[in-house]
This record gives C-alpha cells, sequence and structure tokens, in this order.
C-alpha cells in the first residue's frame, strides 16, 4: 500500500474553507466571470489555487474517481510550491536530455547528467507523429535508470513542438495514456510535461481550450502525476498563464497542475523580461518553472546569470537546454562536449553546471530518495 506522505485532511479543511468563502462570493455577486480572458480576469494571488481547489472539491467529475485519484497522488501542487510525496517542496535544477534522436545514449548521457548533481532530468519522447514513437518499456527504462542515479524525470512529447492545432495536443495526451502502465505507481518519480512548446502563436484562448480538455484525458486513464503544461509562443509566451492558466488548473479535478516557461532570446533577454514572464504566473499564485533555457539563441541573448539568480531568490525550479546533440547552427547550446560529461562547453555547460547559482551549487536531492531505496 502506498504510504501517505503528506497531511491531505489539512489540505482538504483549507479547501473547505475555500468553499465557504466562494460561497458567500456566489450570495453577493451571482454576475458570472468574463467572457473575454485575460490577466485582469484572473484571481489575485491568494484566490487562484483556491478557487480550483473548490471547483476539485465541489463539482462531480464523470468517469474520475476523483478520491482514489487523491491517495494516489506523489509531487503535488499548493498555490506556487511543487512538493513531493513527503511534502517537502522541490525545486528542480536539472537538464533536458534529446533521448528520441539519440537513444543509443541513454545511458552514457544519464550518468553524466547525474554527476552534475541535478535533481532531474527532462527527456525527449516521441508519440510517433514526427519521429519514432517511444515504446511504453523504454519509458519503464527511462524511469528505472533515473530512479537509480537520484533524478526526478519530466517525460515530454516533442512531436507537437510549435503546432496550433488541438488534435496534435490531444494526440501528444494520448500517448501518456496508451503507456499509463509504465506511469501508474511512479507518481513519487514521475512529472509528465504533455507536449513541447505545442502552440507556436499567442493566442492565449486557444492554448487555454485545449488544455482544458487535455488534462481531463489524463485523470480519466488514472494517471494522477503533477501535469507541466508549456506556456504558448514556443514556449516563451508568459502571459498565455496569465491569461489562461487559472482556467487549465481548474480544468484539473486534482488541481495538480504547474506551468513552465521558455527563456531564450524573447523571454529570457533581460531582467525585466524574466521577471515579467514568470510573473505572469507568480502574481496569480501559480506554480511556475522554467522549462527550458540557454544563454544565447537565433532570436537573441539570454542574460542567464540573472536568470539563475533570479530563479534560485524566487525557488523556481530550472532545466537547462540541452545535454548534447544541438545541430544546425544551434550546437552551441551543448552543454556537453562530450556524451559522458567528462568536458563541458565553456560558455554555456560550465555556467550553467559550475556557475554562480548553477545547477551544482543549489541544486538539492528531492526526499523520496532519502528513504531506504526508491520502489
Amino acid at each position: 500500500m502506498k504510504k501517505m506522505r503528506h497531511d491531505r485532511t489539512k489540505r482538504q479543511n483549507r479547501r473547505g474553507l475555500a468553499f465557504l468563502a466562494a460561497l458567500c462570493l456566489l450570495l453577493t455577486a451571482c454576475a458570472g466571470s468574463g467572457q473575454n480572458g485575460g490577466s485582469e480576469n484572473v484571481p489575485p494571488q491568494e484566490t487562484a489555487a483556491e478557487t480550483a481547489a473548490v471547483e476539485t472539491e465541489t463539482e462531480s467529475v464523470p468517469d474520475i474517481d476523483v478520491e482514489a485519484l487523491r491517495e494516489q497522488m506523489g509531487f503535488y501542487v499548493e498555490g506556487s510550491t511543487l512538493y513531493d510525496a513527503n511534502g517537502n517542496p522541490f525545486i528542480m535544477r536539472g537538464i533536458n536530455h534529446s533521448h528520441t534522436w539519440f537513444s543509443d545514449k541513454l545511458l552514457t548521457a544519464l550518468d553524466g547528467i547525474a554527476a552534475t548533481g541535478s535533481n532531474c532530468v527532462r527527456i525527449v519522447l516521441s508519440d510517433g507523429e514526427q519521429w519514432t514513437r517511444t515504446p511504453m518499456e523504454t519509458v519503464e527504462e527511462i524511469i528505472s535508470l533515473c530512479k537509480e542515479r537520484n533524478m526526478i524525470v519530466i517525460l515530454e512529447v516533442h512531436d507537437a513542438t510549435g503546432y496550433k492545432d488541438k488534435e496534435s495536443l490531444l494526440k501528444a495526451a494520448q500517448y501518456f495514456v496508451d503507456i499509463k502502465d509504465a506511469l501508474i505507481g511512479q507518481e513519487d518519480y514521475v512529472i509528465v510535461n504533455i507536449a513541447n512548446e505545442w502552440q507556436g502563436d499567442s493566442e492565449s484562448k486557444v492554448w487555454e481550450e485545449a488544455y482544458t480538455e487535455a488534462i481531463p484525458m489524463l485523470r480519466e486513464a488514472g494517471l494522477a502525476h503533477t501535469i507541466l503544461v508549456d506556456s504558448s509562443g514556443w514556449g516563451q509566451f508568459g502571459r498565455s498563464i496569465g491569461d489562461g492558466g487559472a482556467a487549465v488548473l481548474e480544468s484539473d479535478p486534482l488541481g495538480n497542475v504547474m506551468f513552465a516557461v521558455h527563456m531564450y532570446g524573447t523571454a529570457g533577454a533581460s531582467e525585466e523580461t524574466i521577471r515579467q514572464n514568470l510573473g505572469y504566473a507568480l502574481d496569480q499564485g501559480l506554480c511556475v518553472c522554467v522549462g527550458e533555457f540557454g544563454y544565447t539563441h537565433s532570436d537573441g541573448d539570454v542574460d542567464e546569470a540573472y536568470l539563475m539568480e533570479y530563479c534560485e531568490e524566487k525557488g523556481i525550479g530550472y532545466m537547462a537546454w540541452s545535454w548534447k546533440g544541438n545541430s544546425g547552427g544551434v550546437e552551441y547550446l551543448d552543454l556537453a562536449v562530450e556524451w559522458d560529461g567528462s568536458v563541458l562547453s565553456e560558455d554555456w555547460g560550465e555556467v550553467a553546471v559550475n556557475g554562480e547559482n548553477g545547477i551544482r551549487q543549489t541544486s538539492q536531492i528531492c526526499t523520496v530518495f532519502e528513504e531506504a531505496g526508491a520502489e
């Protein structure tokens, strides 16, 4: 039987108070919510997450056993904080690995990434739409290898990158449904990042509506994992979280959703843009991380030193892109010169791993690995 390591009774009491508060508001203001979206309609920081909690407690969701899924959860989100299965805050400090294109490098890459002190790794998978579909057995192997190396694994489907059609996002969500047998029971060690950078433009309403359809698919399939949702605009339009993040969170009967902004030359160009793009989530009390970042890119330079400093100051997770294998003119984003990590790139790898506020200096192992051993 799975041990319940965090105080669910306390959380339910808090949600009960939130429900009473929401009921009072309904009795005094029945005008309904706005129809145009936008940050002006988003609840303030103290109430955004509580609003989602009220919805999940009071609405019946067809085909979803909410109480059973709550008992199954490992990682969970409360407000702007991600907690591990022991009830301790977990701040991601990790690296992206392009497994889909370099499946033969898995062991070497994971050993090298673990040696940097990373407490997590974000793994590129494929649902078969653009590249060879990653088999369920391989996902099981990836999870096992990451657990052996004391790293939390963030799994993402890369095929829908930049796409706008809802069907491509739902196919990515369906992939996780199809491999659910590899995921159920691993909630303490796995976070599901449905699709990498889905939606290349910045139409927040389209982004919101698609994710509010995709997320219940995973819950109906019995997946209780924390779900990570990339912002729109190739992951760099943080405002989409401000416009529709609360609604996306509310679509989850578990209220267990966090968000990611990817920071390259657009979102990560300056101190101001970094604070602004992360602030869209933070100002509402939503949980956010930097799912990818580099030190420069085709769209401009990145203030990576400030980004890492700000994330450390605010307790925000970050994952650098990427270990090795970049091509097409962006080879400079390779953190490692050698796949085993024996040599890191001077301008990027050394900065992200060994620099001020870098991975080695700030990473803390997830407390689920401090027990007798990962199950």
